[in-house]
C-alpha cells in the first residue's frame, strides 16, 4: 500500500471523526501554501492532508480503506489474525474476516478479497449515485388587504444553497480545497423572483414555484421554492367584503358646526362633509370608495370619534367656560332626546 492516511494525519485507526478532523484543520493551517510557501514539498504535503482527510473523512470510504489496509498487512507479513483483529475493530461487522483463525481456521486469497471488496465498492458507489430531490426553499409575501382583493406581482429576494457545481459536494478537488465553495460542498446565491399573486387570495394561501428550490442531488429534481401569503390588516381601516371601513378623528366645535374635511388613505385623498350635530359614533358612507373586484365596487364607511384635545389654550378654556354658562342642556337627562 503506497500511503498510510492514518499516519500521514498522525491519528490512530481508533480515533473518533471529531479527532481526525481536529488534527487535520491543525494540519492544513500549517501546510498551506500560504503559510508554508510554495515549495514543491510544501504543496505536495498539503495535497496528501487533504486526500488522507478525504478518505478518513467519509465513514464508506474509511471503512473500504480499512479493509484493504488490513488485508495488505496480511499480505506483508503473512499473519491473518492482524487481518482479523483489524477488520474487526474497523467496521465490527458479522462477516468471516473476525472469527477466531485459531479455532475455525482462516481461508482467505486475494481474489476472494477483491471480489468482496469491489461488490462493496460498486455497491456503495451506486447508492451514492442515486438521483435525489432538492430541498424546499420556505419565504413569506406580505400583502394589504387592497392587493389580496385585486391582485398584485411582488419581487421578493431568495437565499438558494445547492451542491457545489465544481467538487460536487465533496468539498475536495483533486486533493485540495474546492476553490468554488472553500470546502463548504456547497454553494449560496441570491435570486430574485417576480411572484403573480392571484386576485381573492385568503391570507396563509401558497404559492409554489417548481424547480426553484435547492439543487437536485446527482441529477435529481430541484426542490420547489413554497411561498406563503400574509395579509396584512392596516391599523388605519379595517374591510368588511369589498367595504372599507376607516375611523376619522374630529373636534367637538365641527361635531357642533359640521365641517368639510379631508382623509388620506392608501396614497388617495378623500372629500368628507362632517353635517351639523354629528354625533359620537356615527356613520357617512362615501359611495364607490371601496375595494374593485370583478367590476364591482364596495363602499367607504367613515365611522367618527369625537376626540377631545389634550390641552387647550387660555382663550379656548374661557370659551368653554362661558359655553357652560350659556348652556341649558341637560345631557345625562337625555333632554335633547325628548
Amino acid at each position: 500500500m503506497d500511503k498510510d492516511y492514518y499516519k500521514i494525519l498522525g491519528v490512530q485507526e481508533s480515533d473518533s471523526a471529531e479527532t481526525i478532523k481536529h488534527v487535520y484543520r491543525k494540519l492544513a493551517r500549517v501546510w498551506h501554501p500560504d503559510i508554508a510557501g510554495n515549495s514543491m514539498d510544501a504543496i505536495s504535503r498539503f495535497k496528501e492532508i487533504n486526500e488522507a482527510y478525504e478518505i478518513l473523512s467519509d465513514v464508506h470510504k474509511r471503512a473500504n480503506y480499512d479493509k484493504a489496509r488490513a488485508f495488505y498487512k496480511y499480505a506483508k507479513n503473512g499473519s491473518p489474525s492482524s487481518f482479523a483483529n483489524t477488520q474487526s475493530k474497523s467496521t465490527k461487522s458479522k462477516s468471516s474476516y473476525t472469527e477466531n483463525p485459531q479455532s475455525k481456521g482462516f481461508n482467505l486469497n486475494w481474489n476472494e478479497f477483491v471480489s468482496k471488496y469491489s461488490h462493496s465498492y460498486n455497491s456503495e458507489r451506486k447508492e451514492q449515485k442515486v438521483s435525489k430531490k432538492g430541498d424546499n426553499i420556505y419565504a413569506d409575501i406580505e400583502i394589504t388587504v387592497f392587493e389580496a382583493v385585486s391582485g398584485v406581482e411582488k419581487v421578493i429576494n431568495v437565499l438558494q444553497t445547492g451542491i457545489c457545481p465544481k467538487c460536487g459536494g465533496r468539498k475536495f478537488v483533486n486533493g485540495s480545497l474546492c476553490e468554488c465553495c472553500k470546502g463548504k460542498g456547497e454553494t449560496s446565491v441570491h435570486r430574485r423572483f417576480t411572484v403573480k399573486i392571484p386576485a381573492g387570495i385568503k391570507n396563509g394561501a401558497k404559492i409554489r414555484l417548481a424547480n426553484e428550490g435547492c439543487t437536485g442531488i446527482n441529477g435529481g429534481q430541484n426542490g420547489d421554492l413554497l411561498i406563503t401569503v400574509l395579509v396584512k390588516e392596516s391599523k388605519d381601516y379595517k374591510t368588511d367584503g369589498l367595504n372599507i371601513i376607516k375611523t376619522v378623528g374630529i373636534t367637538p366645535f365641527e361635531a357642533v358646526l359640521g365641517a368639510d374635511i379631508e382623509i388620506n388613505l392608501m396614497g388617495n385623498k378623500y372629500k368628507v362633509k362632517i353635517p351639523p350635530c354629528t354625533q359620537n359614533g356615527q356613520k357617512i358612507r362615501l359611495s364607490g370608495c371601496g375595494i374593485v373586484q370583478n367590476e364591482k365596487i364596495g363602499d367607504m364607511i367613515i365611522i367618527v370619534e369625537i376626540r377631545i384635545p389634550k390641552t387647550f389654550s387660555n382663550e379656548e378654556i374661557n370659551l368653554y367656560k362661558k359655553l357652560s354658562e350659556i348652556s341649558t342642556t341637560i345631557i345625562r337627562d337625555n333632554a335633547n332626546d325628548r
